[in-house]
C-alpha cells in the first residue's frame, strides 16, 4: 500500500506551559523527529502536517529539510484534535490507501513500530500502537474522589500513535462522528464505532508523549542513547 503520515502539531501545550512542537529536542525541533523517521521509510508516499496559523511557514521549512523526497503539505489545524486530524485528512492524496496518524508530541517512534502497525491494516482492519497498562487503574467519582471501581489491568492498554487505517475507512469514521456529534481522543475510538476491528499492536520501544517540562529530559537522554 501507499501511505500517508498525518502528522498532528497543532496544540497549545496547556500542560507544557507553552506550544512545544517546536522545543529543540536533542538538536532539532521535537516534531522534525517524526517528520525524519517517516521522510526515512519506502511505504509513505507523503506527509501532512496540521499545526496552529503561525507555525505553517516553520513547518514547511522543516518538511523540506528531513522528507525532500516526497509530497508534503502543511494545513491549518481545527479547535480540537479531531478536527485537526479531520482537516489533515483532507488534504491526503487519492492515491495514499493507507494513513497512520501520529502526534507530533510523541517524537520516539521507531519504524521497526510503524511498519508492525502498518501490516496489521487490511478491509475493515485498523491498528494502533499500544502498551499494556502497568499500574492499577480505579474509576473515581470526579465529585468527591471516591474509588467507585477497581479495573483488571490484564485487559487495559495505554493506546499511543500511530493510529492505522485505510484513508477511506478513517475518513468515514470522521465523518459519522462530526454527523453525531461525537469529539474523540483518538482516531481509534471514532474506527470503533464506525464498526471498524480495531487491534493493538504492542509498541516494542520508548514512545512517550512529551506532556510536561520533565519529559524533554527523558526523551532527550533516550534520544542520545539511541545516536550513539
Amino acid at each position: 500500500m501507499k501511505w500517508a503520515a498525518v502528522i498532528v502539531a497543532a496544540g497549545r501545550g496547556s500542560r507544557f506551559g507553552r506550544a512545544k512542537q517546536l522545543v529543540e529536542l536533542a538538536g532539532l525541533p521535537m516534531v522534525g523527529w517524526s517528520m525524519r523517521t517517516f521522510g526515512a521509510m519506502s511505504e509513505i508516499a507523503e506527509i501532512v502536517v496540521a499545526t496552529e496559523p503561525e507555525s505553517i511557514e516553520p513547518m514547511h521549512a522543516l518538511l523540506e529539510r528531513f522528507a525532500p523526497d516526497l509530497e508534503h503539505r502543511v494545513v491549518r489545524g481545527g479547535a480540537t484534535r479531531q478536527g485537526s486530524v479531520h482537516e489533515g485528512l483532507a488534504a491526503v492524496s487519492p492515491g495514499c490507501d493507507g494513513v497512520l496518524v501520529h502526534d507530533g508530541a510523541r517524537p520516539l517512534v521507531s519504524t521497526d513500530d510503524v511498519r508492525a502497525g502498518m501490516r496489521e491494516v487490511g478491509e475493515g482492519r485498523a491498528a494502533l500502537l499500544a502498551a499494556p497498562v502497568v499500574d492499577t487503574i480505579k474509576s473515581v467519582d470526579p465529585r468527591s474522589l471516591r474509588v467507585v471501581a477497581t479495573h483488571d489491568r490484564r485487559a487495559l492498554w495505554a493506546a499511543q500513535t500511530p493510529q492505522f487505517a485505510l484513508t477511506a475507512e478513517l475518513r468515514a469514521a470522521h465523518a459519522l462522528a462530526r454527523r453525531d456529534g461525537v469529539d474523540a481522543t483518538d482516531d481509534a475510538a471514532l474506527l470503533e464505532r464506525s464498526g471498524v476491528e480495531v487491534v493493538v499492536v504492542p509498541c516494542a520501544s520508548e514512545n512517550f508523549k512529551v506532556t510536561l517540562p520533565a519529559d524533554v529530559a527523558r526523551a532527550e537522554a533516550i534520544l542520545q542513547e539511541r545516536a550513539g
